[in-house]
């Protein structure tokens, strides 16, 4: 098994494969694993919390979609700004206190009519 920084263990199978194109294959997923595993994990912590701290904020968005990692939400244009600041907060502390990240996770937001336009 391999672990994400979160410590969620993911099972790779056939990485004890006698069949070298299945072992190269499991083996490229115990490589790739933790990195998808990890940003998965923090997507998922940031779903978690949004909800609370929109609430606790008084702002009135809803989450509609989770497409890898992106989050799309719909407010009312009057909140639109003041829910991507809170959206954003959360999204880039989403590994702590869990992780001291060398590198600081950086959310970018935009506001659009539609997923097309924001797109």
């Amino acid at each position: 098994h391999v672990e994400t920084l979160f410590g969620r263990r993911i099972h790779i199978a056939g990485i004890t494969a006698s069949n070298p194109a299945q072992r190269g294959f499991a083996e490229r997923q115990a490589i790739n694993a933790p990195i998808q595993g990890s940003a998965a994990d923090i997507i998922k912590r940031a779903m978690v919390r949004l909800p609370s701290a929109l609430a606790e904020a008084g702002i009135e968005a809803r989450m509609l979609l989770q497409v890898h990692d992106e989050l799309i939400f719909e407010a009312e244009e009057s909140i639109a700004e003041a829910a991507v600041e809170a959206i954003r907060a959360v999204m880039e502390s989403a590994a702590d206190p869990v992780l001291d990240l060398a590198v600081p996770l950086v959310a970018e937001a935009g506001i659009a009519d539609s997923w097309a336009d924001a797109h």
